[in-house]
């Protein structure tokens, strides 16, 4: 049964606003033209290709329903009454990685290991106790020597995965190269050639290599995770490679739909106190300044107070902790939001300031041309480029936001997954000796994955849309 949650009515709605802006830009030269210039960089179509495989986690991990009881199917098929469900709401990430879901072990195990981290008391069969390391119940349960066979079981399911990579990422190429021969009624061989000998072709020859380079580490880590807790388990026997895969969806969550809430005030507010100036420039300064100068911590540790009260009072509002945990998560981009505006709004009143003087602008004054008209003719496009590449730069610093946010526990639900709850549990492991360091890299490698490639696009996408350089020789 299908869970429509607060966050991914907003997701799905954002897909359809970015595929309706999309097909209208492709109408349009002046919105195409930059994006073009943005295939044309081989960087660019490198972090493309590695964000669309968060983006494809993010969406698997934000379709929710709720499973059919195993009890109720079975009964089903016989007596044919209404189908009972489960009160648990999974995703199809879930579904699809419940291998790693429901393999849980007794506590701390490290990267590939097969037996626990901490020493335990076993009973021996002449009924003496001896301490050592129990065997882990799932990783490398299929080894009977592990200390043998371990390294050489690694090599070749990594091998395994790596020729499954391979065969994918050939039908891939095979398919979409047969499909653009079709639509471009040319010869497979003559454009076969092309794409690895024309120079234009090089941003399709990066983005091929670095889909490899993605589908070998999927396909050989998924191969592993089948045997193996590859990035160890945590405190309570959790895979911290599926904490680290379900945490994509609350980065990307908190990144998007945070940027989503600021931009309408920041673009809004910033060309009107820009463009008219006098009362309304006044009246928005001294509305951004009054905010700026409230600690911003201090405001969202407000704002989550509050709603942990009402939720405390309401309880019987909420059918599930997945439910609450979404709320929290839906009310702290909001707050994110409102407090992460003003930056962009300070920049976009410079730019409008200046903007406004231009000769074209007061030409199309002069001609009576009325103002709504000259803000979508003349200021939005030219001040286009500056909120791109603030909306990817606060996309970035709006990930790295809640790991912080999370860390002082006014961040995301204890109960959901984040890299931010994971740097939190993991930062009082830190002290143990030996040190617990695979939740804190897991973490780590995750989120700065996803950053730098976040950060890259931003930088091509600015010189895309800058129209200085644009028209630069």
């Amino acid at each position: 049964m299908l869970v429509i949650l607060w966050t991914d009515a907003l997701i799905f709605l954002l897909i359809a606003v970015a595929l309706s802006f999309a097909f209208y830009a492709s109408h349009h030269p002046h919105l195409a033209e930059p994006w073009r210039q943005v295939g044309r960089s081989r960087v660019a179509a490198a972090a493309l290709v590695v964000l669309g495989f968060y983006v494809v986690i993010g969406l698997l991990d934000s379709v929710h329903f709720h499973p059919r009881l195993e009890a109720a199917a079975e009964q089903s098929a016989t007596d044919a009454p209404a189908p009972a469900h489960s009160t648990q709401i999974l995703s199809l990430l879930d579904l699809w990685l419940t291998p790693l879901r429901e393999r849980g072990e007794k506590t701390f195990s490290a990267p590939f290991a097969t037996h626990l981290f901490v020493k335990e008391p076993i009973e021996q069969p002449d009924g003496s106790l001896v301490r050592t390391y129990p065997r882990l119940k799932y990783g490398g349960v299929h080894l009977d020597d592990p200390e043998q066979g371990r390294g050489w079981d690694i090599v070749v399911s990594s091998l395994l995965g790596l020729i499954k990579a391979l065969i994918a990422w050939t039908a891939i190429l095979l398919v979409g190269l047969g499909g653009w021969a079709w639509h471009r009624r040319k010869a497979f061989d003559a454009l076969w050639r092309s794409l690895w000998q024309a120079p234009e072709q090089a941003p399709w020859r990066v983005a091929l290599w670095t889909l490899l380079v993605m589908l070998a580490i999927s396909f050989i880590a998924g191969e592993l995770a089948l045997n193996y807790h590859i990035l160890g388990t945590d405190k309570v026997g959790e895979d911290v490679f599926y904490q680290s895969l379900k945490s994509v969806r609350t980065g990307l969550v908190i990144g998007t739909l945070t940027t989503l809430v600021m931009l309408p005030a920041a673009v809004i507010l910033g060309i009107m106190a820009g463009y008219f100036r006098g009362l309304t420039d006044d009246i928005i300064q001294y509305l951004y300044t009054t905010l700026n100068s409230i600690p911003g911590v201090l405001l969202i540790a407000a704002a989550i107070l509050m709603l942990q009260v009402y939720m405390t009072n309401h309880g019987d509002e909420f059918n599930s902790l997945v439910e609450r945990a979404d709320l929290r998560l839906l009310f702290l981009c909001i707050i994110l939001g409102v407090t992460s505006w003003t930056g962009l709004c300070r920049l976009l009143r410079g730019e409008a300031l200046k903007l406004r003087e231009a000769d074209y602008v007061q030409a199309a004054t002069a001609l009576g041309v009325r103002h709504s008209r000259i803000i979508a003719r003349h200021i939005l496009p030219n001040v286009l480029h500056i909120v791109m590449i603030a909306i990817v730069l606060d996309f970035s610093g709006l990930v790295l936001a809640e790991a912080v946010l999370s860390y002082v526990n006014i961040g995301v639900d204890p109960t959901m997954n984040s890299w931010g709850n994971m740097i939190n549990s993991a930062r009082l492991e830190l002290a143990r000796d030996p040190i617990v360091w695979w939740s804190l890299a897991a973490a780590f490698v995750f989120m700065f994955t996803l950053v730098l490639a976040a950060n890259l696009l931003a930088d091509v996408v600015r010189d895309a849309f800058d129209p200085r350089l644009r028209n630069s020789p």
